[in-house]
């Protein structure tokens, strides 16, 4: 009789776990959790990442202090952020990455040796799904609908992969002007611009990006209406739950070649995996595990 084994490789309770969250409002439909944990479970790591969704506690984005210290004192490795916390989180960190300081928007803070460091992980993810599905699109003029921390990133990817000019519309035009005084600190005078009425802006376009919440599940509709869309019109949306928003629906079927947020989502996460374990992930991996779900 064979003496029995020690090998422990198949049991989970002896991996490394690793605990991550995020925070936000509306997340119920976010397909991030499963993304994380099947990475993680690739991986050898008991990985598990839960939902922080301020809609369902009744809370906003004051809540913010509380949510930090709760999540140190249960051994979180840190935390996703997403909307509308992204630009509230920053007075809470200890430090910010290059990236995020830059922005102005927090996307991932990695919780470690009692400090809080923030990082941006958006705008790479933007930028590395933008290569892969549009790498061909002329990019002189792009009108971008949303100045918030989503909206800083997207902007700062399109200017670094070329695009000429980014013009920004807000509901709120002091963020508007805010961004773009940034953008053109880092980029030239010439590169950013608002305050052009929406039809007239997107008139000379060669594409325009949401990166409003307008499309979730949760925030139904478009940022335009849908006779501002032609076929020489490209159409890219960062919400991806819907994958196919009420936008992306109209402008497939007006003829425009369009991207969904699915990949900002993946290699988003593709960075922020990396910063909660260390480790480096498989990013085509992901991608396949994201089609799946």
């Amino acid at each position: 009789m064979a003496a029995p084994s020690n090998d422990n490789a198949s049991d989970p309770w002896t991996h490394p776990s690793v605990l991550v969250g995020l925070v936000g409002t509306g997340i119920q439909a976010s397909r991030t959790p499963r993304l994380h944990e099947r990475e993680g479970a690739e991986q050898g790591l008991r990985y598990v990442y839960k939902l922080i969704d301020l809609e369902v506690y009744g809370l906003d984005a004051t809540a913010l202090p509380d949510i930090l210290k709760a999540a140190e004192l249960f051994g979180f490795a840190g935390l996703n952020i997403t909307h509308p916390c992204k630009q509230a989180v920053i007075p809470l960190l200890d430090e910010l990455s290059p990236d995020a300081a830059a922005l102005g928007a927090v996307n991932t803070i990695v919780l470690k040796d009692r400090r809080r460091v923030g990082h941006n992980t958006d705008w790479w993810g933007f930028a590395e799904s933008f290569r892969r599905e549009l790498p061909d699109v002329r990019r002189d003029r792009v009108v971008q609908f949303g100045a918030g921390g989503a909206g800083a990133a997207v902007a700062h990817a399109l200017l670094t992969l070329g695009a000429g000019e980014v013009i920004v519309i807000d509901t709120d035009e002091g963020r508007a002007e805010h961004l773009v005084s940034a953008l053109r600190e880092r980029f030239g005078p010439s590169r950013a611009s608002t305050g052009i009425p929406v039809a007239k802006a997107l008139m000379t376009a060669d594409g325009m990006v949401n990166t409003t919440p307008l499309g979730m599940a949760k925030y139904p509709g478009m940022v335009i209406p849908s006779d501002l869309l032609r076929p020489d019109l490209w159409v890219a949306d960062i919400v991806y739950f819907p994958l196919e928003t009420e936008l992306l629906r109209q402008a497939r079927a007006r003829g425009c070649r369009t991207m969904s947020g699915g990949g900002m989502a993946v290699f988003q996460a593709v960075g922020a995996f990396r910063l909660f374990t260390g480790r480096e992930p498989d990013p085509a991996r992901m991608l396949r595990s994201f089609s799946e779900m």
